[in-house]
């Protein structure tokens, strides 16, 4: 579909004495691939002076979050490195030591350290971890396709954002995760005649409008409100769009799949689904719903500290709305259980007739690409195989002997091979014995896992690292906390205005727009990820010539546009065809299930054995779990089991001996004991509008909007322990401890605490042993590694105990001494 140019502006023009490049933004700084459209104000000396939303944004029109306002900021802060750096090993967490490099020597350092080591150790001793929200992230296949090593390792416990939910609906679809249906791939948006503004929106577990989450646009939300959709929240927390719903339901943490069961319960034992959708798309109705029906609602009431009428009346109002869309999110991926809770938010998806309709979740875009007019590709099937050949096509550079290498293969292969790398919590134990090999080198690629961002258990990360690593290498725009502690060398990345890149809204998983990120300006020597792959494929083809798969990434992507084309672009456009256009839409189709769009072979039904919508899931059956869903109270949870999984004679974690289960829990401790020391829910995640989980701290004019890490706390919990608002406070359990400025609210349920994340404190010492005061408000050190389930998915995240003691002690930061060393431009 062509995109209309409708201020008749070029994607670059000028205005004045700038010039002004439209631009789709992404990464870096991290955020979800929304592709937010921005125009970028350019002076007469190459400098960026200001930015503004590009109103001609086809879905985001204009609107703007501050971190884009401060991207200025961002790109010129004072403590920015903008040229390679290097140091002595011994060096190591000495923040003084870093000298400026060339490039070439750099890359020289990492690439003598690779043959050293991988001579001694072989290819898999080399380990890449990588972050979430950033461009580099998506070009993991490309990183792989140099180095061909199996150990590429999302450093979160249980890869416990997104996976989860896409893997649960692989189980029961087919496909990858259904969104929500706001319009953004209709050529006429909101009031294209093809889309319905759904009835009813609920958002379970998922606050949009600070996190975009996904490349959701979470403003769709309020637009759609404006057009008549009421919305239901189910969130313990009472946030901004929970004051604006007709109803929220408050449940404990980590009781998701309790609320779920019932509210499928309900839906069947009152005859309110669509009968002709079960009947002639779905397997094994009959016995989900005996299996669901083991989930009264009175029960999950009690669990999940509801009223009983709320539920009643959730099931009653999203069953009888047409259409009506679910939104689930983050909960269900940190949550040990939430897989089981997504696979029934899936059946009330497709047994209340939403699935794949205008205004309901659209199935994730498995059917043909397209070009810029909407038309499929020559020769291309009804499955998109060539973007999943391109997500695994470093994976399958390897060999099948090499890829058994992975860490974590041996307990979670499902995991290793669909998300093509290492299992994190496994790499950890690596890390920590050797076993099954050493892992000497590691590359930091675009994360901060020492901050409290994505890993469990950061302190023994960082002593893993201080064991293990022989030679570390890093790439950011920032030295951070973990680069910091462990990197010899670091190369300096380019923020989303120094260079051309493609976005893709949901990673490519399902695109609804195609935008272009169009470079405006040069900072310093710093260089996009594309371009320093492209230079390290260079030089691994340099040192085996006569190695075909060593030369296949160079000669394949020379140069990192090739990249963008071959693999963002699907290889159907050149990147200066595209960036005419900033944004595209791609078609999106309805009721795909139904002409064939969802299987390769292209015949109606879905991409499962089965070809249905699977309820009795048989990929769940043939992996070790429960093929129908079920409930277990989280592990951690200060409360006694009321109505769990073990009743069902379910195990949690089949694939995983029993000795070495009851190893990674040896720490836990029972409810009884919990309910006695730990006695407060913790969870953490939630977004804030001044940061991307740990980055833009040191950024003035966004710090000044959250300057200290807040917990937020019951009125009625504070007074019992006698913390004032404003106080500070420490919080612990059996894993560690962290300290927090408390925030007194009567959002918050009794009993539960909710914890900022993504802490460190740029203004602090950046040297050993204070790594920026990582340590001091570190969340994720009270989140154990390996509770994760039986795929090693999923983590505690939102549902781990803790205790709060109020501190005499004030952490505040000084605000004016911060704006002085940072600044501000904005």
């Amino acid at each position: 579909m062509e995109f209309k140019n409708d201020l008749g502006k070029p994607w670059k023009f000028q205005d004045g004495d700038f010039t002004v490049i439209r631009s789709s933004v992404w990464s870096p700084p991290g955020c979800h691939p929304v592709g937010c459209g921005i125009k970028l104000y350019v002076d007469k000396d190459g400098r960026l002076d200001h930015v503004e939303g590009d109103e001609n944004d086809p879905v985001t029109g204009g609107r703007l979050c501050p971190r884009c306002v401060a991207l200025k900021d961002y790109i010129y802060n004072p403590t920015r490195v903008i040229y390679p750096q290097k140091r002595a090993r011994e060096e190591r967490g000495n923040a003084e030591a870093w000298e400026r490099c060339s490039w070439d020597e750099a890359l020289d350092i990492i690439m003598d350290n690779w043959r050293r080591l991988t001579d001694e150790y072989g290819r898999e001793t080399l380990a890449i971890f990588v972050g979430t929200g950033r461009d580099g992230m998506l070009s993991q296949d490309f990183q792989l396709s140099i180095f061909r090593t199996p150990n590429l390792a999302y450093t979160q416990s249980g890869y416990a954002c997104y996976q989860p939910r896409m893997m649960s609906s692989q189980m029961v679809l087919g496909a990858l995760y259904p969104e929500l249906d706001y319009a953004g791939g209709l050529e006429g948006g909101y009031d294209d005649p093809e889309y319905t503004v759904p009835e009813l929106m609920i958002l379970w577990g998922k606050m949009p409008l600070a996190s975009n989450p996904d490349g959701f646009f979470g403003h769709a939300i309020i637009d759609l409100m404006k057009r008549g959709a009421k919305l239901v929240t189910i969130d313990p927390r009472v946030n901004w769009l929970a004051t604006r719903s007709v109803l929220q339901l408050r449940l404990r943490n980590g009781t998701d799949a309790a609320l779920a069961m019932a509210l499928c319960n309900i839906i069947i034992q009152e005859d309110l689904y669509d009968h002709e959708f079960a009947e002639k798309w779905t397997y094994g109705f009959d016995e989900f719903a005996e299996r669901v029906a083991y989930m009264k609602p009175e029960d999950a009431a009690r669990i999940c500290e509801v009223p009983v009428e709320d539920i009643y009346t959730v099931a009653r109002m999203y069953a009888a709305a047409h259409p009506a869309s679910i939104a689930w999110g983050l909960a269900f991926d940190q949550n040990t259980n939430g897989m089981q809770a997504g696979q029934c938010v899936l059946a009330m998806i497709c047994l209340c007739g939403n699935l794949d309709v205008p205004g309901g979740n659209i199935v994730a875009d498995l059917s043909m690409p397209e070009d810029l007019t909407g038309a499929a590709a020559a020769g291309q099937s009804a499955h998109n195989t060539d973007t999943r050949a391109f997500i695994t096509e470093g994976w399958y550079q390897m060999t099948d002997e090499e890829r058994d290498k992975c860490i974590g293969m041996d307990k979670y292969p499902l995991y290793c091979n669909q998300i093509t790398g290492a299992q994190a919590d496994c790499v950890l134990d690596t890390l920590e014995t050797d076993e099954p090999y050493p892992i000497r080198m590691a590359w930091i690629a675009n994360t901060n896992l020492l901050a409290p961002t994505n890993s469990a258990e950061p302190t023994r990360w960082h002593a893993a690292f201080q064991r293990s690593i022989d030679f570390a290498f890093g790439t950011d725009c920032f030295i951070t906390p973990t680069i910091q502690a462990v990197c010899d060398v670091f190369l300096p990345l380019s923020t989303v205005a120094e260079h051309d890149g493609v976005n893709r809204t949901h990673y490519g998983a399902a695109s609804i727009t195609t935008g272009c990120g169009n470079k405006a300006i040069t900072v310093g020597e710093a260089k996009s990820d594309l371009e320093i792959y492209c230079l390290l494929a260079e030089r691994m083809a340099a040192m085996f010539p006569d190695d075909p798969k060593a030369r296949f990434a160079h000669e394949k992507y020379p140069d990192y546009h090739d990249y963008l084309e071959k693999n963002r672009l699907e290889g159907r456009h050149s990147f200066n065809e595209v960036r005419e256009l900033v944004k595209f839409k791609r078609k999106v189709y309805y009721r795909k299930y139904e002409t064939g769009k969802l299987r390769p072979d292209g015949q109606p039904g879905f991409l499962t054995p089965t070809g249905r919508v699977e309820l009795w899931s048989s990929a769940f059956a043939q992996n070790g779990m429960d093929p129908l869903p079920y409930y277990y109270e989280p592990d951690l949870s200060p409360r006694i089991p009321e109505k769990s999984a073990e009743e069902l004679e379910l195990k949690k974690n089949p694939l995983v001996p029993e000795e070495l289960d009851a190893k990674w829990h040896e720490r836990d401790l029972p409810h009884e004991e919990i309910i006695e020391k730990y006695p407060f829910i913790m969870s953490t995640g939630h977004r804030r509008y001044s940061s991307f989980h740990s980055e833009h701290r040191q950024v003035a004019v966004l710090r000044e909007l959250d300057p200290n890490p807040m917990i937020e706390i019951n009125p009625a919990d504070a007074e019992r322990i006698g913390l004032a608002d404003g106080q500070w406070c420490e919080i612990s359990n059996m894993f560690g401890s962290a300290k927090f400025k408390a925030r007194v609210m009567p959002t918050v349920h009794e009993g539960h605490v909710e914890v900022d994340h993504g802490w460190w404190f740029p203004e602090q010492d950046g040297s050993e042993p204070s790594l920026f005061g990582v340590w001091q408000s570190n969340c994720n050190d009270l989140v154990p590694a390996h509770h994760n389930n039986a795929l090693g998915l999923g983590a505690p995240y939102k549902s781990a105990c803790c205790n709060v003691v109020p501190l005499k002690e004030s952490y505040d930061v000084d605000m004016a001494a911060f704006d002085e060393k940072f600044g501000k431009l904005v």
